[in-house]
């Protein structure tokens, strides 16, 4: 039997070993998987939402009230970068419930706005204002813009939940309600249009919490007012390090 054999040329490169046993792990987190996510939603910043609720003066004037926060938000975004706010303010007779959509910085400016005019304005015409929830990272908005709503008439409610049931289950009945009303708004509000505007409570009355739950949650010390929720997130987090503790335990006696 015969077998003819090429002589072959046997490369004396070295095989690229390192790339094969080298584990290719992605230089990634979830910090940056998070900004991706935001690119690709074409979101310069992460979005937040907050809802506010305060008590106003009986004698403001309601355009007054809706051209200082329209003022606020032209000047902050002037100066500082952020996502565009959008939500829901709506204006009762002496309180508001106010739902904000933006990024953190523009937020955090927007509290400390008010937290100044509260403390250098002798009467400034919102007080006792309270964050009943923040929601941190949300995918989406509700809001396509930021709509304003005057509650002309008192309406009137044959139960008051304050007075037989828990803070719990009025802050429960009152966060349902009222994302019933941010999602009607939301399927109901086409995008460079002013909504149903002061004609809310007679399109939809049966989704606007009583004025009552939010006097009762302004009154609620359990909730926490912008200074507060300021400092908390401004104040540094002591860690310690591992270098820094030493073995036995120092102790005092």
């Amino acid at each position: 039997m015969y077998f003819s054999g090429h002589n072959q040329k046997v490369s004396k490169r070295p095989y690229p070993l390192e790339s094969h046993l080298t584990p290719q792990i992605p230089h990634s987190n979830y910090l940056h998987f998070q900004e991706e996510k935001q690119r690709l939603q074409l979101k310069k910043f992460l979005l937040h939402r907050i809802f506010l609720v305060a008590k106003i003066t009986a004698n403001i004037e309601k355009k007054d009230l809706a051209q200082y926060y329209e003022h606020t938000f032209q000047s902050i975004l002037k100066h500082h970068l952020g996502e565009t706010v959008t939500g829901l303010l709506l204006m009762y007779p002496t309180s508001i419930l106010h739902i904000l959509e933006t990024s953190s910085g523009t937020l955090d400016r927007i509290l400390l706005d008010y937290v100044d005019r509260e403390k250098n304005e002798k009467e400034f015409f919102i007080q006792r204002m309270k964050i009943i929830v923040v929601s941190h990272n949300i995918p989406t908005r509700i809001f396509m813009q930021w709509q304003v709503s005057t509650l002309k008439v008192p309406v009137m409610y044959l139960d008051d939940l304050t007075q037989s049931q828990s803070l719990e289950e009025v802050t429960t009945e009152f966060l349902t309600q009222t994302h019933k009303l941010a999602l009607y708004l939301f399927k109901t509000v086409k995008v460079s249009t002013k909504g149903p505007g002061d004609q809310l409570h007679q399109v939809a009355p049966e989704l606007l919490p009583p004025e009552q739950i939010i006097k009762y949650l302004c009154k609620s010390e359990e909730f926490m007012d912008p200074e507060t929720f300021l400092n908390m997130y401004n104040k540094p987090i002591h860690v310690t390090l591992d270098s820094e503790v030493v073995w036995p335990a120092p102790s005092l006696f």
